[in-house]
């Protein structure tokens, strides 16, 4: 099996050369490196990119990963595939320029995925990280709950779960900052405001997503957000816009739901504090 898709700024690159040899020279600043898989950002033709290269996960991971009853990851494929629905739906996230995967053995399929560079961005977490020194104005905190929000919503909508949903997987494209004070006064660049939604390497595409699926995301995001000065105002805002619905039909018609986010959440912050002591 031998898949390639190449944007047109590189089939002219690469033309007449094969891409996976030449993904193999690549070189650059490596982000991550595992033996598996590993994510450098690179320079070519004057632009960077990020280019993520799997190597085979191996029979092991495979059959640990179905004894837990989890789809495993076989490469590159997962991302490329959530990239595409994602552009289709108009969710903010990552460019892919090429993709390619090749093996007939699903243990020791070779995939790589090369998608632009995002700059101008800061991400959730950093940004939430400055707020108990510097609270951020009321708009701005509306506007990043809700879009937050949104665009967790659209995704669960049309059947994608991400598998790693925390605050460090969304950019904040800090442009939108650019016509706001410190107060809030003159933010109608907030109207606009992008989050990009990224690491989507883990994430799942279905009919429609699981209830188990929708709880693990949103957990994620709820401890995520623990060490930072979130609001039980923020959490209710984002609630609201998520389901479309008013605060008190929430909580009469899906308390039960919303009460398990809560509880998976501190169930993984009790986890993080247990391995860290």
């Amino acid at each position: 099996m031998r898949q390639v898709w190449l944007s047109d700024r590189f089939r002219t690159l690469w033309q007449g050369r094969d891409p996976f040899d030449e993904v193999n020279r690549l070189e650059g600043e490596v982000f991550r490196q595992m033996t598996t898989r590993k994510t450098i950002r690179v320079a070519l033709d004057e632009a960077h990119y990020f280019a993520k290269i799997h190597y085979g996960i191996g029979w092991r991971t495979i059959f640990k990963d179905l004894l837990y009853l989890r789809l495993p990851v076989l490469g590159a494929q997962n991302e490329w595939r959530a990239l595409k629905l994602l552009h289709e739906l108009d969710v903010p996230t990552m460019t892919p320029v090429a993709f390619g995967r090749t093996g007939s053995n699903p243990a020791r399929m070779q995939s790589f995925l090369i998608t632009e560079e995002l700059t101008g961005t800061t991400s959730l977490e950093d940004l939430c990280a400055t707020w108990a020194a510097q609270p951020p104005p009321f708009r701005l905190r509306q506007a990043l709950s809700e879009r937050l929000a949104a665009c967790v919503r659209l995704m669960h909508s049309h059947g994608v779960n991400h598998r790693d949903c925390y605050i460090c997987h969304f950019l904040l494209d800090t442009s939108s900052l650019a016509g706001s004070d410190t107060n809030g006064r003159g933010s109608s660049a907030l109207d606009t405001l992008r989050l990009f939604v990224i690491d989507l390497h883990r994430a799942q595409i279905r009919r429609r997503t699981p209830t188990r699926w929708l709880v693990k995301d949103l957990a994620g995001l709820y401890f995520s957000t623990m060490g930072v000065p979130i609001t039980r105002t923020d959490r209710l805002r984002f609630i609201r816009v998520y389901e479309q619905k008013p605060l008190r039909d929430v909580f009469q018609q899906r308390a039960g739901f919303w009460r398990r986010v809560e509880r998976t959440a501190v169930a993984l912050h009790r986890k993080l504090q247990c391995s860290c002591s």
